[in-house]
């Protein structure tokens, strides 16, 4: 626990340099998050080359806007995760070409609905508090959470993708989402 404050404390203070534009602070945040961040968008851009592009692409928008980090709104990773994310599914939106993957997964067409928990699910994905509470989950449930959040599906396209009403899927993971936060203490 301690060394997870310490590495936070680093990311924070590593933020707030950019946000003074010490480039030295980048290379900080690069060292300290460029393998979760490239894992992220590895899981919705496939393609090695496209993917690390976009992780360059993430960079220069946390160098502009490293400002607009607030510390006592979330944790740097969170809003780092989020960026990179969210580059990740404008990329695919870019050209029109949405690539169709293994079933697991489709990309994502931005639904508000998904923020907010997005944001701590990105946050918590690696954990293994998440994996065990994840098991915990019915199959719809966590089948439905890991598509969404980790591997970019929209609500509508998920719920055409594996045959369910809308408001099937909505209610599993919401009930889902309850039993994650309820299971990890959030």
């Amino acid at each position: 626990m301690r060394r997870m404050s310490a590495a936070r404390e680093e990311l924070t203070g590593a933020m707030a340099g950019i946000a003074g534009g010490d480039r030295r602070a980048l290379k900080t945040v690069y060292r300290l998050t460029s393998a979760k961040l490239f894992g992220t968008i590895a899981r919705i851009v496939p393609d090695r080359e496209r993917a690390e592009d976009v992780l360059q692409d993430v960079y220069v928008k946390v160098w502009r806007r490293a400002a607009r980090f607030d510390s006592r709104k979330g944790s740097p990773i969170t809003w780092l995760c989020t960026i990179a994310r969210n580059t990740a599914l404008d990329e695919l939106r870019r050209d029109g070409r949405i690539v169709e993957r293994a079933e697991a997964t489709l990309p994502e067409v931005e639904d508000i609905d998904v923020l907010p928990a997005d944001e701590w699910l990105c946050a918590m994905e690696e954990s293994e508090a998440l994996a065990r509470c994840l098991k915990r989950l019915s199959g719809d449930q966590r089948r439905s959470i890991r598509l969404a959040f980790f591997d970019g599906y929209s609500y509508s396209e998920l719920a055409l993708k594996i045959d369910v009403p809308l408001g099937t899927l909505k209610s599993w993971i919401r009930r889902g989402l309850a039993g994650l936060k309820g299971c990890l203490g959030g």
